[in-house]
């Protein structure tokens, strides 16, 4: 076994289909990483099926290493302050001392959080949100989410902020998975441009596809399926903007990978909405799917110190 000899945290994303865990040391520079199928058993025992991931990442590291502090993020409805995960669907709990459990299985002490909002605390220490203040971050891909800062604080009211996906939009539109029909997912998640695009034109394809299609400006369903997910964004994003403040917008998620095919038609629509209120800047992730893990390290190295 080699000697520590450097200090670090252990961070895990961890979602319904992967992990993504590193061992990140008090600067947040990476020590060594791993991403993993999500372990079978994650849904009754949480510790222990994390336990694996921990020990590949130690002996991944090339350097000895003293883990003093385990952070992890989870989707779903997240109770930071209590360690409580409310509901997350996909892993299979309702009302896990998750935080506890954590702490008690790896013999490390824990902190927990959801994986959006410690999306926005690693963009704010290292990507696109340095320096803001007022910041509205939101990852769109199978699904829509924010984080919300302002003043220097991040919002967590028990778990509860954050649910932009489920704004409707149009009340006679989709059903959506919560039950409700027409919410912002229903329309402009990836997932949904992708599911929209087919029921036309009977062709099976990913967001990525009808991004690239918008930009070759040949395919009028494409344009269509685009321009109804920015008008919903705008209509959701301008509404919260002007409701907090914010004056910076990060979009994070796979469908910002379109880049300014979608981040510039975006910006008229925020903008033209603005008539009252500052106008956001509206920037793309710069840590793109790393920004939930480094997040688990920032809410670690914070309890910890």
């Amino acid at each position: 076994m080699k000697a520590p000899t450097v200090t670090a945290v252990a961070a895990f994303d961890v979602g319904g289909t992967r992990v993504k865990a590193a061992l990140v040391d008090v600067g947040l520079q990476v020590i060594a990483s791993v991403t993993v199928p999500t372990p079978e058993g994650i849904a009754d025992d949480p510790a222990t099926a994390l336990k694996p991931v921990l020990e590949e990442l130690i002996d991944r590291a090339e350097e000895g290493v003293k883990v003093v502090h385990v952070g992890v993020v989870v989707p779903g409805l997240i109770d930071d302050e209590s360690g409580v995960a409310l509901l997350a669907v996909n892993l299979g709990w309702r009302d896990l001392p998750l935080r506890q459990q954590i702490t008690d299985g790896l013999g490390l002490p824990a902190a927990i959080g959801h994986d959006v909002r410690a999306g926005l605390l690693a963009e704010r220490r290292l990507g696109a949100a340095v320096g803001a203040q007022d910041v509205l971050f939101v990852p769109i891909g199978t699904g829509i989410a924010a984080a919300l800062m302002i003043d220097g604080h991040l919002l967590n009211a028990q778990g509860w902020t954050g649910e932009i996906g489920h704004a409707i939009v149009d009340p006679s539109g989709a059903l959506c998975s919560c039950g409700a029909r027409g919410c912002l997912e229903t329309i402009a998640s990836a997932s949904a441009i992708a599911r929209r695009y087919s029921a036309v034109t009977g062709r099976k394809v990913t967001a990525s596809d009808v991004a690239a299609l918008v930009d070759a400006g040949t395919d009028d369903a494409a344009r269509q399926v685009w321009a109804e997910a920015v008008d919903a964004l705008a209509t959701v994003l301008s509404t919260t903007i002007i409701a907090t403040g914010a004056d910076r917008i990060v979009i994070g998620g796979g469908l910002v990978l379109s880049g300014d095919t979608l981040l510039e038609p975006l910006r008229r629509a925020v903008g033209a909405r603005m008539t009252l209120g500052r106008r956001p800047e509206i920037v793309a992730s710069q840590l793109q799917d790393r920004a939930g893990c480094l997040g688990a390290a920032v809410l670690a190295w914070n309890s910890y110190s």
